[in-house]
């Protein structure tokens, strides 16, 4: 199964990118073993809309338009919270149902468009507080790198 990240805004060079291309190392060296791609991350531009609405919907094309066919995870405060044992099952449930590709869609800071979290399997959330998209995003590489070591079999400290 392919793995993407689509994300809205580009992120600089930064620790950030760097915690980012580090877990992207790292889940190239053991996906291909358990049935999945190395992780590309893909960014479309922020909208310069005036309005809030606006600027939504614009993102939400694009980030649509990114992921095209692919099973989408969209990632808001205000959805479904898994721990990593479980995002490690439903990961290894979707691949083994043998879906193609998986997208986790991020939004930018206004949030995501209602038409993204509509098409998305399953909406996600790290937690009630907002969080900058650019934390996201290496949460969510970091949270892929430890499903894959679940998956493998590795010791998990909270076994």
């Amino acid at each position: 199964m392919r793995l993407a990240i689509a994300a809205v805004g580009r992120l600089k060079a930064g620790p950030e990118r760097a915690l980012i291309e580090r877990y992207q190392e790292r889940i190239a060296a053991g996906a291909r073993a358990l049935g999945f791609s190395a992780l590309d991350v893909a960014e479309v531009p922020e909208s310069r809309a005036r309005r809030e609405e606006d600027r939504r919907r614009e993102e939400g094309v694009a980030l649509l338009q990114r992921i095209g066919d692919s099973m989408a995870v969209a990632f808001d405060e205000r959805g479904k919270t898994l721990d990593s044992q479980g995002f490690a099952r439903t990961l290894a449930g979707w691949r083994d149902e043998g879906a193609a590709s998986l997208a986790f869609v991020i939004g930018g800071a206004d949030g995501l468009a209602p038409e993204v979290r509509e098409r998305a399997r399953l909406v996600l959330s790290f937690g009630a507080m907002t969080l900058p998209h650019q934390l996201v995003r290496v949460l969510v590489a970091e949270q892929l790198y430890r499903a894959m070591t679940i998956l493998a079999g590795h010791p998990y400290h909270r076994e």
